[in-house]
């Protein structure tokens, strides 16, 4: 997959910070394809590697991802969402199926049936499914969201958000994060992002050194050792202080004699594991003043604390989670006990969430709040205490003893590390100064001691900047580092550079430390480490300071001099808690903490939205959902099956999978064309659904690659089955070679087949999902039903009759009868200017794969159905409404009262349509002689049943020469039997040419081909066996019976007529309001109500049955086309309305200097005439002429006078 470029943006694409993004795309994708190999390998058996690499690397590429995702969704998106919105909530909720999918594929590892084949298969199906998962997710990030990043965003904030990015991912990951990221990438993209890492961290020598350190993965040791017996460790190994040395070593007296004390401590019971005590003190006493304030609330009623409050909740919350991760993740493990806490960090996690939200509800109240909520308030607050402290004292109880019990005091201080490392940066950075604010001098002495005497050597530069972090929160702002190690670890660093020949480094602070007192960047160095390790390691990460550099590092009014990140009161805007909440295992539920940002509240708002809600018009296009869901569960059970099918089978497998496809891409199209722009085209819903767009995209690339695997293990099973049948006992070594490499393939194609299916399974399934969390509350909320009806019948106006007549059987066997109902009454409420009810009713009727959905239309409908053989064409007769239904003979013996009293009936009948009272009149005015027509025309059609001639059975040519079949007006090989008289007619117009009514080709059954001169049932091909399948036309029509050979048509069932176009959707549209076939490029048009349902103007003729082009005028009317060309010779206006047919400013401009230019006899010149204006439909005033008057409102000279002003001096 080609990387996009970035466009459009405010820095150049290869410059922008946000191209470190494609690297990490581009390592996830390396990933992704790796694992899916192993997983194909173990499935076809070409692997000799066991399941646990398998699973060890599924579990490395889910910690980095799970932690790539988090990042982004606490830093990238929010700030997105701030200058674009409606684009992040749908990657977010991306995100939230990926992680799904990653729980899926470990519960199936889980599985003891590894040895299975067909558990190898369902695994690469799973690992298939991951990698198409993320990689269309990364691919529409990389066309969507970068683009914009580099768009909204100046190369400076650019800059931020990724350092925020990296600030965001804990920092034991990055340890693992960047190294494997170096590792993915070529050499030349190596030294690009390290570029570009350059111009992303801020200049502060000892941030860079941290991040480039871990990039490169040094590792001098895996920690640090601590040696009783290490000189450095006495008080009598300190150096003096001397001119050009450290000033660290000249503390006060207080801090010189805590090295004895820290001597004194460990040799008495103290463990480094009571460090965590601290943590829970902290903890605790947050916890306390946050009840506190809460009391007070409610005894004063004052919520101003509010707002307050709820950022330290925020605060103490994260850091509680972030705590038990360090539990589940790093202590329970390392002791070996049961994740006996489990239960209690989900239930502290709810009550923190129902908190939060109480407190944003009161917040949102305002002073409307009741006394309730403070009790509530109070309640949350107490009950909150109550559990944190339950869950310490069991720790306390149950955890401390056994690490005290079972690890040395270098063990301890190394668990303590990595629990502070399972934070990221800017957690860290807040964390530090809060918790040794807490402590004594000594606690938090000895806190610093157990960090740097756990921390690895590698990690010189980190350990440092936290030791600087945390002397920030000490009273008095004292450095409380160099007394807890007793040595400067800056200067044992400069003397082991100087030693190695080079760097020319001192401490940090030694320049300003005269002047505040202050301690610069603690360090314990371990000279034990060898030689080499040490040179190799230094050469990297050996930095040096300049007294100015350690200036600008130093922060006003902080006790140390180490750098900020600058992250945690950035003004991009940050969601801290999204990283936190997939951290843990367990999920968040219904009543989880809010975020900052509202684009991560869906899991209450959707339920909140779909609680209570009542059946809308769109609904019933969502209901398309649960049929695509249905047979995406075939297909993915069914593919397991392929590697031991026959040829039926995986011909029935096809032909599902096409219809699938079919039904799938009709249903995309009309999102992409009709639901998506009406969403875009509501201001506050601009970009909401161009991820969905993409989506359809990369689907319909899946099921393309899907077709065209399915056809290449088609082709392989004909050419097995050949060689089966064909195949006799002189085969040997080459034919049986060539027999093995085709079966070979046949089961790494069937393996294909099958995690191609998963895959468009999950990505379908998880496309819908976001679509009905995001889109569909959003008709609800800014479309009503009048305009949901329209988008309803716009989608069913471009859709052709045969995807309706798949489509419908397919979607209703999916629902239930009641919803099939629903639906039904949907459709047919919004086509109900339409001929849409008759033609479903007629295919109900005549095609019995849709008998299932009559009960539907008889339960809700009843009568409902359409006798075109009865009542022409293009009526949609009711069975309820007229009674009066007599045969020819019947009307034949009716004497003329009789008759007029029918008439009288159907005039009366107020429930007939007025165009089919108006027909059905007609028809029995006429009666009488239409049927002695049908009995003088009675004996020809009885001595053809006898086997005679029948009138007309004998070919017609539309070329005589060529003896090409047909008539002047179509192209076909067959002739039609008219119902009415008998007589067999090329098409209707020829019958109609030469008799004295009209035939009805609805009503026609049977057919005579040409070739063979045969009658026969009408159909699309001759079934005489001389004709050997004959077809009668390209085009065939078995609703209205017509046959054509040479244009492209299709039948609208709106119309319930065939037109003349490439079909519904691609070059015409049905407008359910003019009830009428329109071109797509007059989408917008003005509507008038069955606007065509009318005669032309010009020439009289009915325009909705016209076979001949018909012209929309822009004020609505309609006529022939070339009606329009012979009538706009001698006129501009409308011949109904008289409104102009066109732009007519060049002419009016044209009148406009013929005025100006032409005088008026003396007695005219001052007379007015009051004039109506045909286009404002205005009434005014106008100077005196014989011809022409302009509107004085819109300047049109298409006027009409209405009276002349007889007194002069007109003041116009």
């Amino acid at each position: 997959m080609a990387t996009p470029v970035i466009q459009n943006g405010s820095a150049p694409a290869a410059a922008s910070p946000i191209r470190i993004f494609l690297f990490f795309h581009k390592a996830i994708r390396v990933e992704l394809d790796a694992l899916h190999q192993l997983a194909m390998a173990l499935a076809t058996n070409t692997s000799g590697e066991d399941i646990k690499n398998f699973i060890d690397k599924c579990h490395f590429l889910h910690s980095i991802y799970k932690h790539h995702c988090n990042a982004e969704d606490e830093v990238i998106f929010p700030a997105l969402d701030i200058r674009v919105k409606n684009v992040a909530r749908t990657y977010s909720l991306e995100h939230e199926g990926e992680s799904v999918l990653f729980d899926q594929l470990f519960a199936f590892l889980d599985n003891d049936m590894t040895i299975e084949e067909s558990y190898k298969r369902e695994l690469a199906s799973c690992t298939g499914a991951l990698q198409t998962s993320i990689s269309q997710h990364m691919s529409k990030e990389e066309e969507q969201v970068f683009p914009l990043l580099n768009e909204k965003f100046s190369f400076e904030e650019q800059a931020t958000l990724v350092w925020q990015f990296f600030c965001s991912i804990p920092v034991n990951m990055m340890a693992e994060f960047l190294p494997w990221l170096s590792s993915s990438v070529s050499p030349d993209e190596r030294q690009d992002m390290r570029k570009c890492l350059h111009r992303i961290i801020p200049d502060e020598k000892l941030l860079q050194q941290i991040i480039f350190t871990w990039m490169d993965g040094l590792k001098i040791c895996n920690k640090r050792k601590h040696d009783e017996d290490d000189p450095r460790l006495s008080s009598s190994s300190r150096s003096p202080t001397a001119n050009g040395c450290c000033s660290c070593e000249s503390s006060e007296n207080a801090e010189g004699d805590f090295l004895s004390d820290c001597n004194a401590i460990r040799s008495s019971q103290y463990c480094p594991v009571d460090n965590i005590l601290h943590w829970h003190k902290a903890i605790e006493k947050e916890l306390n003043d946050i009840a506190d304030t809460a009391r007070s609330i409610k005894l004063t009623g004052d919520f101003s604390f509010l707002s307050t409050i709820n950022k330290r909740l925020q605060f103490i919350v994260e850091v509680c989670i972030f705590y038990s991760t360090a539990e589940e993740k790093v202590i329970l493990p390392a002791v070996d006990a049961e994740m006996i806490q489990f239960q209690e960090h989900a239930e502290e996690e709810s009550k923190f969430g129902k908190f939060r939200c109480l407190i944003e509800n009161i917040e949102s109240s305002g002073a409307n709040s009741s006394a309730e909520f403070y009790s509530k308030l109070y309640s949350q607050s107490n009950h909150i205490m109550e559990t944190v402290k339950n869950h310490f004292r069991k720790v306390e109880i149950q955890v401390l003893p056994l690490v005290r019990k079972h690890f040395s005091h270098e063990r301890q201080q190394e668990l303590l590390y990595r629990s502070l490392c399972v934070m990221p940066l800017r957690l860290i950075e807040c964390v530090l100064p809060w918790l040794v604010g807490s402590l004594t001098q000594e606690e938090a002495r000895c806190f610093l001691y157990n960090l740097h005497m756990a921390a690895p050597a590698s990690d010189i530069a980190l350990v440092t900047l936290f030791s600087g972090w945390a002397c920030k929160g000490c009273n008095g702002g004292k450095c409380l580092s160099s007394s807890a190690l007793d040595c400067c670890p800056a200067k044992e660093l400069k003397e082991t550079q100087e030693s190695l020949g080079g760097y020319c480094c001192y401490c940090a602070c030694s320049s300003i430390l005269n002047e505040s007192k202050k301690c610069g960047l603690p360090f314990k160095c371990q000279k034990t480490v060898k030689d080499g390790k040490l040179v190799s390691t230094l050469g990297s990460i050996a930095f040096h300071f300049s007294g100015t550099e350690s200036q600008k590092a130093c922060l006003t009014n902080q006790s140390c001099c180490v750098p900020g990140l600058g992250v945690n009161n950035n003004s991009l805007g940050m969601n801290s808690l999204a990283a936190v909440r997939s951290l843990r295992s367990l999920p968040f539920g219904p009543s989880a903490p809010s975020l900052n940002s509202s684009l991560f509240n869906w899991e209450t708002e959707i339920r909140s939205t779909f609680s209570g809600i009542t059946t809308r018009p769109i609904d019933n296009i969502f209901k398309f959902h649960k049929a695509i869901r249905k047979d995406l569960e075939f297909l993915d059970v069914e593919s397991g099956k392929l590697s031991d099918c026959d040829e039926i089978f995986l011909r029935q497998f096809t032909g599902r999978f096409r219809l699938l496809w079919a039904l799938y891409r009709a249903h995309s199209n009309a999102e992409d064309d009709i639901v998506f722009p009406a969403l875009e085209s509501k201001e506050t819903l601009h970009n909401v659904s161009h991820s969905y767009t993409l989506d359809h995209k990369q689907e319909e690339e899946l099921f393309e690659d899907i077709s065209s695997a399915l056809a290449e293990l088609s082709q392989l099973h004909e050419k097995l089955d050949v060689k089966n049948v064909d195949g006799d006992l002189i085969e040997n070594q080459s034919g049986s070679s060539s027999q093995v490499d085709r079966l070979k393939r046949d089961d790494e194609l069937t393996t294909k087949i099958q995690g191609m299916c998963k895959s468009i399974k999950v990505t379908l399934d998880h496309h819908i999902i976001r679509e009905e969390v995001v889109l569909w509350p959003l008709f609800d909320r800014y479309f009503s039903d009048e305009e949901q009806d329209k988008l309803v019948g716009r989608i069913i106006g471009t859709t052709g009759a045969e995807v309706l007549q798949s489509m419908l059987p397919w979607v209703t066997s999916a629902l239930t009868q009641d919803e099939q109902n629903k639906m039904m009454d949907t459709w047919k409420h919004a086509t109900k200017n339409t001929m849409f009810s008759e033609w479903l009713n007629e295919w109900w009727e005549g095609n019995p794969s849709a008998s299932s959905l009559a009960p539907a239309s008889e339960s809700t409908h009843q009568g409902n159905v359409s006798t075109p053989q009865e009542y022409g064409a293009h009526e949609s007769a009711d069975k309820s409404d007229y009674k009066f239904k007599p045969g020819w003979k019947d009307i034949f013996r009716m004497n003329q009262n009789e008759l007029e009293s029918e008439i009288r009936k159907v005039s009366r009948d107020s429930t007939l349509d007025p165009r089919r009272k108006s027909y059905l009149i007609q028809n029995l005015m006429t009666s009488r002689w239409l049927a002695s027509q049908q009995k003088f025309s009675q004996p020809r059609s009885d001595e053809a049943e006898d086997g005679e001639d029948v009138l007309g059975c004998s070919p017609s040519f539309r070329d005589s020469e060529k003896q090409i079949f047909g008539c002047e007006h179509y192209k076909r090989n067959c002739k039609l039997r008219a119902a009415c008289c008998g007589k067999v007619v090329a098409c209707r117009f020829c019958h109609d040419e030469v008799s004295d009514h009209t035939m009805d080709r609805k009503a026609t059954t049977e057919m005579m081909c040409m070739n063979c001169q045969k009658i026969q049932p009408v159909g699309p091909v001759c079934i005489a066996p001389s004709c050997d399948g004959l077809p009668m036309a390209k085009y065939y029509c078995s609703s209205c019976k017509f046959f054509d050979d040479e244009r492209e048509v299709y039948h609208c069932p709106s119309c319930n007529l065939c037109r003349v176009g490439k079909g519904l959707g691609v070059d015409f549209f049905h407008c359910m309001t003019c009830n009428c076939c329109l071109a797509m490029k007059i989408a917008d048009h003005k509507c008038m109500e069955k606007g065509l349902e009318t005669n032309c103007p010009i020439c009289c003729d009915f325009l909705f049955t016209s076979s001949t082009a018909v012209r929309a005028l822009p004020c609505g009317h309609y006529m022939h086309s070339a009606c329009f060309q012979a009538y706009a010779c001698t006129h501009y206006v409308c011949p109904i309305c008289s409104k102009s047919m066109g732009d007519m400013s060049v002419y009016f401009e044209m009148l406009d200097a013929l005025m100006t230019s032409e005088v008026l006899p003396e007695e005219y010149r001052n007379r007015c005439q009051d004039i109506l204006c045909n286009e404002c439909g205005r009434k005014g005033t106008a100077p005196f002429h014989w011809l022409y008057h302009k509107c004085g409102f819109c300047g049109s000279y298409n006027t009409r006078v209405i009276k002349v002003d007889p007194h002069p001096n007109c003041s116009t």
